[in-house]
């Protein structure tokens, strides 16, 4: 009996380790692609690094320190040669920390950060502007190689517009220096000044319509020229 439990141990432990390295490979495939735009790996004293480690139950991996349902906390792209932050930098707009600088990026990021409401630490290079200006941040810090954007304000409150949105609607922050006005429950249309739930059968509806209608319009219009011919 001995024997035949030491044969089973023996078994087991090489299927555990395929089931662990499965395990491991199905998370690789699932990081984001912004998480690997660079080659190298964080470095060890940037500011994603330290706030990575120093936050309870996130883990770094690549260029991405994440939470373990694997959303993206920090992002550390410095020294990556971007020019631009390109199509797939959206992905990060759950990260409360990034890191930008050592970059040739060009002084347009207005809106390229649209949705990372979320964003309370941006490192950049010296010469590109904080996004959303100055009055969108609580404080910017410059240094030599590089300043940084602290403290993202709530845009909403800092207007000074009762009015920004319309009576039936609501503003939300989207991202730094950046707003949206959501309509209320059962408002929708221009400043959400219509009533009522809007009805996609309805639309769809008055759409396969007016397409059918201008087809069979064509087609009698083809068929008059080929009798004419």
């Amino acid at each position: 009996m001995a024997l035949h439990g030491s044969g089973g141990s023996s078994f087991l432990v090489p299927w555990a380790a395929a089931v662990l390295l499965a395990l491991g490979a199905e998370r690789a495939l699932a990081l984001p692609e912004i998480c690997i735009l660079c080659p190298e790996s964080v470095r060890n004293l940037s500011e994603v690094t330290l706030y990575c480690k120093q936050t309870r139950g996130l883990m770094l991996h690549n260029r991405c320190c994440l939470n373990q349902e694997g959303t993206i906390v920090g992002l550390d792209l410095q020294n990556c040669s971007l020019k631009d932050l390109g199509p797939k930098f959206p992905q990060a707009h759950t990260a409360v920390i990034i890191d930008l600088q050592a970059n040739p990026l060009k002084d347009d990021l207005a809106n390229t950060f649209h949705g990372f409401t979320q964003l309370q630490t941006l490192i950049l290079p010296q010469d590109v502007s904080c996004p959303g200006g100055i009055n969108a941040w609580n404080t910017v810090t410059f240094y030599i190689n590089n300043q940084i954007c602290q403290g993202q304000r709530n845009f909403c409150n800092t207007t000074g517009d009762q009015e920004i949105c319309p009576e039936n609607g609501s503003c939300v922050p989207d991202g730094p220096g950046l707003l949206q006005c959501v309509c209320a429950d059962g408002f929708h249309g221009y400043k959400c000044m219509r009533q009522g739930y809007f009805s996609l059968l309805m639309f769809f509806g008055i759409l396969g319509s007016i397409t059918l209608s201008i087809s069979i319009l064509l087609w009698g219009t083809q068929r008059r020229k080929a009798k004419a011919s």
